[in-house]
């Protein structure tokens, strides 16, 4: 598949063609057409291990919202990539922070002003359990700074055609079976670095 050749993309978002070794111009509308029509996630977005120049200690997260890459660093100048999708919450925020916290089939607690919005949601003040529909999905990285919460987390989603888009709420979104891979590579204390948008990501890697 060659994702994003021949279209203008309306929101400018770009991806790494590993084949061409070029950076494409994409349209998150065909994640989801694609979804729907093999069942799968586009394979720009699935995993895979790629080059990845950096001077990061292996096991560090790089995030790159704008291209919906999230990056597990390896040994020798080499990266686990995983497709993800980008919340709300997970732009306009950049900087480095660290894993303080992992859950398994963790508990989601709707925000009070989520709440308000849609009293349906009243019944998860306390709480909605680890499950299938919880929109939290498999697992969830919960980062820090310093000793404090974030309220950002790196998660899984049951939605999984929603990986390469933008969406409406959570913060980062992976497949379950991504994120369940992440989640038994990464220690806690791990740094994550959540790059700034419209930051160039060393082109080619």
């Amino acid at each position: 598949m060659s994702f994003g050749m021949g279209f203008s993309s309306p929101t400018q978002t770009q991806i790494y063609d590993a084949r061409s070794g070029k950076w494409v111009s994409y349209d998150p509308s065909q994640a989801r057409e694609y979804f729907q029509r093999y069942g799968q996630t586009p394979e720009e977005f699935q995993r895979r291990i790629v080059p990845f120049r950096t001077a990061e200690k292996p096991g560090t997260i790089v995030i790159d919202a704008d291209r919906h890459f999230l990056y597990y660093i390896l040994p020798d100048f080499q990266a686990i990539r995983y497709g993800i999708g980008v919340g709300r919450e997970g732009f306009g925020w950049a900087g480095i922070v660290h894993v303080g916290r992992k859950a398994e089939w963790p508990t989601w607690t709707p925000p009070k002003d989520m709440i308000e919005r849609d009293p349906r949601l009243t019944k998860y003040a306390n709480g909605m359990p680890g499950g299938i529909d919880n929109p939290l999905g498999a697992r969830a990285l919960y980062l820090y700074e310093k000793n404090r919460d974030s309220l950002y987390r790196i998660h899984g989603t049951n939605e999984p055609w929603t990986i390469g888009l933008n969406l409406s709420s959570g913060c980062i979104r992976m497949n379950n079976d991504d994120v369940i891979d992440l989640y038994n590579r990464v220690t806690r204390g791990a740094k994550v670095i959540v790059l700034m948008t419209g930051a160039s990501l060393f082109k080619g890697v």
